[in-house]
């Protein structure tokens, strides 16, 4: 999958393909529906399909990152667009250049001269442009104009409401998995590489593969029964902990995950966390001694959640 950032690296090799633009966060079940189309309709015109997407997401900017977090980092946004048939990826920087780009440049610049764009989705309520003035009609009379299709990309719904980034956020937010899995068509998931931490969990007896999550915020936090990919046997049960470990004095929020019977080095692996069951909330105890039988009994419960799976 090739990664272009910014119209200006265009080249006239990049022209002629489907598109879709749009966040993508969490690439769920709706992002999915678009992508299926646009794969089949890339087959049936024999162009590739191209996802452009934008970096950081237009209301991070305006509100200065001040929003909720994000579901998927842009790494982990790549690789799932990989298992869609995505065969590029436009990155816009969304800066105030491109937000004061006047919505006929925007698809001038873009659409026409950049990708030669013969058939492109989006949402009915795609807006872009300065000022947010260009609207789905007129990406409408540009097509006419320049000679690609616009669809419109209906709405996805399950138990009859539609899927958004939004929803999964709310679902994660009260710990129900259940209902973001739904949404997503499988388990929430963070990624990262293992990297050497203070070693607090090896000499509590509960060594943790230690994922810096590079993050604002995140959508989950506590302590969970997880799944990990990406080792040499897989999946592998564990139990993880989301957040700043308080009772040890942490500031920074991590995943630290205690792998289940498992005693192989695994620094430097790149990894993928699935979250599976909420266990508890994170909270600060009285001493290392009350932390440590706490986390003996998550590790009890999170194997008595995997052996009921």
């Amino acid at each position: 999958m090739d990664i272009i950032r910014g119209i200006a690296n265009l080249r006239p090799r990049h022209c002629g393909c489907v598109a879709t633009i749009g966040n993508f966060d969490g690439v769920h079940l709706g992002h999915q529906a678009v992508l299926g189309q646009l794969a089949e309709r890339g087959a049936e015109l024999g162009l590739p399909t191209v996802v452009v997407t934008f970096e950081p997401q237009p209301r991070e900017f305006f509100t200065h990152g001040e929003t909720p977090p994000r579901l998927t980092r842009f790494r982990e946004k790549l690789q799932a667009l990989r298992r869609y048939s995505v065969q590029r990826v436009v990155v816009l920087p969304f800066n105030r250049r491109l937000a004061d780009l006047p919505a006929a440049d925007f698809i001038q610049r873009l659409l026409v001269e950049g990708l030669a764009v013969r058939y492109l989705v989006v949402g009915d309520d795609f807006r872009y442009g300065q000022g947010r003035a260009g609207d789905f009609a007129l990406l409408r009379e540009a097509g006419a104009q320049h000679g690609f299709q616009v669809a419109a990309m209906h709405s996805f719904c399950v138990d009859g409401l539609r899927v958004s980034s939004t929803r999964i956020r709310e679902a994660l937010a009260v710990d129900d998995l259940s209902t973001a899995e739904k949404l997503l068509g499988r388990p929430y998931r963070m990624c990262g590489r293992v990297a050497h931490g203070d070693e607090r969990g090896r000499q509590l007896g509960f060594p943790t593969a230690n994922i810096h999550l590079h993050r604002k915020s995140s959508p989950v936090r506590g302590v969970y029964a997880v799944e990990m990919f990406g080792l040499d046997a897989e999946p592998w049960s564990g139990v993880a902990n989301v957040g700043a470990r308080p009772t040890v004095g942490g500031v920074r929020s991590q995943l630290e995950v205690h792998l289940l019977d498992f005693e192989q080095n695994i620094y430097g692996r790149y990894v993928h966390v699935d979250f599976l069951h909420k266990l508890r909330d994170e909270r600060r105890f009285a001493s290392l001694a009350e932390l440590t039988a706490q986390i003996a009994h998550d590790v009890e419960a999170a194997r008595a959640f995997h052996r009921e799976r």
